[in-house]
């Protein structure tokens, strides 16, 4: 029994693991660079402990395109100082929603939406849940009430991403459908607004409609200034595309002319030919036609001086 309670003891007294090092903070972060909302979140931190949270969490921003990794390691820093803070743990989600760890960005996001009682973030947590390759579960939370609280630029998100799962699943002409009204409602000056001209677009072309699918994405490249889609580069390849279909469709007439301009030589040559046999056969008859006169007439005058010999 005694042995027990020490064993016991002595497994309650064993040294925690190290905390992994803190990921240095690029000189001039000074953590003030966060917005408002993060900075009332950080207020139930001691002033220290906030001021290093919100430096990590700016460097998580950062580098979350550029540098995922090193992003990650700020973000898992700022969740160990900070685990109760939504920003902190959105932070983190936002990370592996972005090196394509869906569960685990799927659990941040929860997390999320337990401490603040948000559903900004549904969005993503659909799209997780698409990640994960479970398509219905992801249409149910979707279509949940949930998504009647959203902003109106986070139904546009959630839209992109339903009509992303109606592709996946074969379903071509509901993912169109479904985001032709919002496409036709929103304001081409809205942030959302190039990200839904351009799945418009896409789930058109996807649905074979090219000649649709390259007005949207004509109107997703005059509204992107930020360059946030490959917009132009799409319009470029459809337009690519066409030309250069004509260009083969120029070419093969060309071809064709040609070759019949070759076959139309060709028959002059023949014809050339044949008319040059026939004239020198014609020439050779002509003069054995003349051969043949010739003596007949040797031999008329030969019997008409005969004839002069008997008188005489």
């Amino acid at each position: 029994m005694e042995r027990e309670r020490v064993s016991r003891g002595a497994a309650r007294l064993s040294p925690r693991s190290r905390r992994k090092p803190e990921p240095a903070i690029r000189e001039g972060v000074t953590g003030h660079e966060v917005d408002r909302g993060v900075k009332s979140q950080l207020r139930t931190l001691s002033k220290e402990n906030a001021e290093g949270v919100a430096q990590h969490l700016v460097m998580v921003a950062e580098l979350l395109e550029t540098d995922p990794e090193a992003a990650l390691a700020h973000a898992e820093t700022a969740v160990r100082r900070a685990g109760r803070v939504p920003a902190a743990r959105e932070a983190l989600g936002l990370v592996a929603y972005r090196m394509g760890d869906w569960a685990r960005a799927l659990s941040e996001f929860r997390t999320v939406r337990r401490l603040s009682g948000s559903s900004h973030l549904l969005p993503l947590m659909v799209d997780c849940e698409r990640g994960l390759d479970r398509p219905r579960k992801a249409l149910e939370l979707a279509q949940g009430e949930e998504a009647d609280s959203l902003t109106f630029d986070e139904r546009v998100e959630l839209a992109i991403v339903i009509s992303g799962i109606r592709r996946d699943i074969g379903q071509l002409d509901a993912a169109a459908a479904g985001l032709s009204e919002l496409a036709r409602r929103v304001s081409p000056h809205r942030p959302s607004a190039p990200r839904l001209y351009y799945a418009f677009a896409d789930a058109l072309l996807a649905s074979g409609d090219e000649q649709q699918a390259r007005e949207w994405f004509a109107r997703a490249a005059d509204a992107d200034h930020d360059l946030t889609t490959d917009a132009a580069e799409r319009l470029e390849e459809l337009d690519g595309t066409s030309v250069l279909d004509l260009l083969a469709d120029e070419d093969g007439d060309g071809d064709q002319a040609d070759d019949e301009q070759t076959e139309h030589h060709d028959r002059t040559d023949e014809d050339r030919t044949d008319h040059g046999d026939e004239t020198r056969d014609g020439d050779e008859t002509h003069d054995g036609d003349q051969t043949h006169d010739g003596d007949q007439t040797h031999d008329d005058q030969d019997e008409s001086h005969q004839g002069d010999h008997a008188d005489e």
